[in-house]
């Protein structure tokens, strides 16, 4: 039984729509895999979250190191996947957090209910901090086996790809995009002798806006540079609109924050508008220094406690949290 090198799957030559499929099994990549890395086409999987979460549910009864990578513009309930093993928790896009942010201040803000024994920031794009990573994978390691979990589209892939490239003489590679579902099965990549990783199906984000967004949409959404926080002193009644995907009614004064990618189109409306009023409509109470975050698209700071209207594409949620910058 032979498995794309790229997504994992198993691959077969009878379901030219299934997964896995390769014209010829002697291939080391699935149809699939070799569009998306030469044509950007993505084809869709069609499997949801209950799948991905069942095919990672074993890795708790090993007992093995798991590296959790996070984007931290993107971050979601991770207590809620129940993790005992010891987790080195790994903010990846390093490349793309504002010069403004404290780094040192941020990781100690952020705590989850999980047996964390390291946390730190990474850029698989810049090489940022990847020997501490290393060094600290071989320290707390259990066995041979070390799992990399997260969120798709949170960088697992590319984490692992450049470890190898940098640690390794194993130089095939995993299939990456920006698109979700890349991964869908367990992928061993072996370092060396005492080192196998093994990447993992993306976990869904359920509603998040990267799940409801065509591959044009998230060339705006999803950051390729670093980000540059936009500010605005905002009077009463005054309306911000992103895109299409989102619109904040700001019901009293204050000072807010949006991070996001700066490829998005971002306005400030002074008069009465009715532009994307026809989402759907929320109406949110935010404390002082809390965070609206909008599950995929970013987070915005508000400095003072305020009331807002939000109006969010269907199925595409938010939360409100305590805020992390």
């Amino acid at each position: 039984m032979n498995r794309c090198k790229g997504c994992g799957a198993v691959l077969q030559n009878k379901n030219p729509l299934g997964e896995g499929y390769a014209r010829d099994l002697n291939n080391s990549y699935c149809e699939r895999c070799f569009r998306i890395t030469h044509y950007n086409d993505y084809i869709l999987n069609s499997n949801d979250n209950n799948y991905y979460l069942k095919k990672i549910s074993g890795i708790k009864k090993t007992g093995d190191l798991v590296v959790l990578t996070v984007d931290f513009l993107n971050l979601f309930d991770i207590d809620s996947l129940n993790i005992k093993n010891p987790v080195i928790l790994t903010f990846t896009k390093k490349d793309l957090l504002p010069r403004c942010v404290n780094i040192n201040k941020f990781l100690n803000s952020i705590n989850f209910n999980l047996n964390i024994v390291s946390k730190l920031f990474v850029s698989s794009k810049n090489n940022y901090n990847l020997d501490l990573l290393y060094e600290n994978i071989l320290k707390y390691k259990k066995s041979n086996n070390v799992y990399v979990i997260g969120l798709t589209n949170a960088g697992k892939s590319s984490l692992i790809n450049k470890i190898l490239k940098n640690y390794s003489n194993n130089i095939s590679d995993i299939t990456i995009s920006n698109l979700p579902s890349t991964t869908l099965d367990f992928l061993e990549k072996k370092v060396n002798d005492n080192l196998c990783l093994i990447d993992t199906p993306g976990l869904l984000d359920s509603g998040s806006i990267i799940m409801e967004s065509s591959k044009e949409d998230l060339k705006k959404i999803i950051p390729k540079k670093q980000i540059n926080p936009i500010i605005f002193q905002i009077k009463t009644d005054q309306s911000i609109i992103i895109e299409n995907y989102a619109r904040i009614d700001v019901l009293k004064d204050n000072n807010i924050t949006l991070y996001m990618s700066n490829n998005l189109n971002i306005d400030r409306f002074y008069k009465d508008n009715e532009k994307l009023k026809d989402l759907s409509l929320y109406k949110v109470n935010i404390d002082s220094n809390n965070d609206l975050v909008i599950k995929g698209l970013g987070f915005i700071k508000f400095k003072n406690k305020c009331h807002i209207n939000l109006y969010l594409k269907k199925n595409v949620k938010y939360y409100v949290r305590k805020s992390i910058i």
